[in-house]
């Protein structure tokens, strides 16, 4: 039950993933600021302020950057919005429509804001539908105006409700023009990154290498491994999602292995209670001709059948049990993505060490009983 819980919610985990990242199209590319991370330790270390606006027109410009179809930048914040009496804090997305394209929604109410609305740093804002319901509740929200750092923004947009993308919660965010989130509200002059798009998925490899190449000459690098940037592609980061969850799967597995492990000591102190039990019966056979082979051969097979009986009983569990656990995560936590899935591979390695741990852990307790002298055992009471 144990191992089939832990591979259908690492293999249920790394699919939605991975269609996160799928959903940002194959023609994605990401430029970010700092070196490549070589580890969860080395975020803090490894961030710059490397990405500005030059660095953005440089990338626009064709003639540096190849088979570039959009170039966007974009920032975020944290921040608390207010509407008269109602505050949530949120996240503020800074962003223009190449984002919006790119998670793949558009406003059910009101309208985006438009590159005009990016070039004036314009105050408008479009919002999630959590936003709107614990702001405005029923209230129309359009036309409104919200306060973030006692800026007064006018909410021009709602999106539908959409759960989550790309690891991000669409139904509590706020869009703002990524000039306005940058300048006004954060006073900073570089971007969290920029999203650039493929006029084609055959030209992703060309261009994430004009890029590199561009920014290398802008800061004066000539050694790559000293790189105050770094080029993600969609494929890349399905590699890397790919590799953590493997490990991340096969160490839950080995931690679950633990639960086999003492099933199997507690399949030998049944059977070895069983042995001092039946000891008369072991001395009756043993008396009319049954071999210590006979005996052995007894008392393995029924633990090799109690332990594929519960591994049996432990699959129909771990069934249903991940199915509940899928159902709450796309019910509950919003993941509608969230897909079931049923591991053969786990059906056949669980039953098959319940078999095996039938066999090792049987066999101490079938020689205790083979080893018994008739004699002994039939005056045994």
């Amino acid at each position: 039950m144990a191992i089939i819980m832990v591979m259908a919610i690492g293999k249920g985990a790394e699919d939605l993933i991975l269609d996160q990242i799928r959903g940002m199209g194959s023609r994605t590319l990401s430029v970010e600021p700092g070196r490549m991370p070589q580890g969860l330790s080395d975020f803090a270390e490894v961030y710059t302020e490397s990405l500005k606006d030059r660095e953005v027109t440089a990338i626009k410009n064709k003639n540096n950057v190849r088979g570039n179809n959009e170039v966007a930048p974009f920032v975020y914040m944290n921040g608390t919005i207010s509407y008269q009496n109602e505050k949530m804090r949120t996240l503020i997305e800074g962003a223009d429509q190449l984002w919006m394209d790119i998670m793949d929604v558009e406003p059910e109410e009101g309208a985006m804001f438009s590159d005009s609305d990016v070039k004036q740093m314009a105050r408008v804002a479009v919002i999630g539908s959590n936003v709107k319901e614990e702001l405005f509740g029923d209230s129309d929200a359009i036309g409104q105006r919200i306060k973030i750092k006692n800026i007064n923004v006018k909410v021009i947009g709602v999106l539908p409700p959409t759960g989550v993308k790309m690891m991000m919660d669409v139904d509590d965010i706020v869009v703002m023009p990524y000039t306005t989130v940058q300048k006004i509200l954060m006073g900073i002059s570089h971007y969290h990154a920029i999203l650039v798009e493929a006029e084609t998925e055959e030209l992703v490899p060309l261009i994430a290498e004009d890029i590199k190449i561009t920014l290398r000459e802008m800061h004066g690098i000539t050694d790559p491994d000293k790189d105050d940037f770094h080029v993600g592609t969609m494929e890349d980061a399905m590699e890397i999602i790919g590799s953590v969850t493997s490990v991340l799967t096969l160490l839950l597995i080995a931690v679950a292995a633990i639960s086999l492990l003492v099933g199997g000591i507690g399949i030998m102190n049944i059977m070895l209670v069983s042995v001092t039990e039946r000891t008369r019966e072991i001395g009756l056979r043993k008396a009319i001709g049954a071999t210590k082979t006979d005996i052995i051969t007894q008392f393995l097979i029924e633990a090799v059948i109690l332990t594929i009986l519960g591994g049996i009983i432990g699959i129909a569990i771990g069934a249903a049990l991940t199915w509940v656990v899928g159902f709450g995560i796309r019910e509950i936590g919003g993941f509608v993505s969230w897909r079931f899935f049923f591991p053969m591979s786990a059906v056949a390695l669980g039953v098959g060490v319940a078999a095996a741990i039938g066999l090792i852990f049987g066999l101490y307790p079938a020689r205790q009983a083979a080893s018994k002298s008739p004699i002994e055992a039939l005056r045994y009471e």
